[in-house]
């Protein structure tokens, strides 16, 4: 599965994003209960951070799957780890399908982490899911991250996991060979 990625438009985009996050499945985004306005709202505050971005992923041109990264240091994770250079954060959505296609997940945030990387200067992506989150730790585990420890957020108890260029590598490229 190839994606291209294009910047969230929050005005064009929240209709579909609202429908994306306030799913059922998409329990752990936390916004189940946000209206359009509230997403609209929420995208506009990420398109004027600096330190904060939202992509759409795109399956043949039609949005398939939702990715924000952002600054650690700034973002999310301030005062919970000492952030290192070349640190990013990361969160992605993958909406709920009629009809699930095996591996899309998985294809998702391989994309993702390979976009990351593609950034010289991003030497290693951090993650905070919620420790609940069972599914996202396995699929962050297959594309390389490591469990680090359990931090306490505002919102949610999270497993903060780190993952490096070369765990990637290494991660994907026995997943190619296997």
């Amino acid at each position: 599965m190839t994606f291209d990625f294009r910047t969230v438009d929050p005005l064009k985009d929240a209709e579909l994003l609202h429908s994306w996050v306030t799913h059922p499945k998409a329990a752990f985004w936390m916004m189940r209960d946000a209206t359009l306005v509230d997403v609209e709202r929420a995208y506009m505050e990420i398109a004027a951070d600096p330190h904060h971005h939202a992509l759409l992923g795109l399956q043949g041109g039609v949005p398939a799957f939702l990715m924000e990264y952002y600054d650690p240091a700034r973002r999310e994770l301030v005062g919970l780890y000492e952030p290192l250079p070349g640190d990013i954060g990361m969160h992605f959505l993958t909406p709920a399908a009629d009809a699930p296609v095996h591996g899309f997940t998985r294809a998702v945030i391989t994309a993702v982490m390979a976009r990351l990387f593609e950034d010289p200067a991003v030497a290693r992506v951090v993650v905070e899911p919620d420790v609940a989150n069972t599914a996202v730790h396995a699929l962050n585990e297959a594309v390389g991250f490591v469990p680090e420890r359990t931090i306490r957020k505002p919102e949610k108890e999270a497993l903060l996991s780190f993952c490096t260029r070369d765990q990637f590598l290494a991660a994907t490229t026995a997943e190619v060979s296997a």
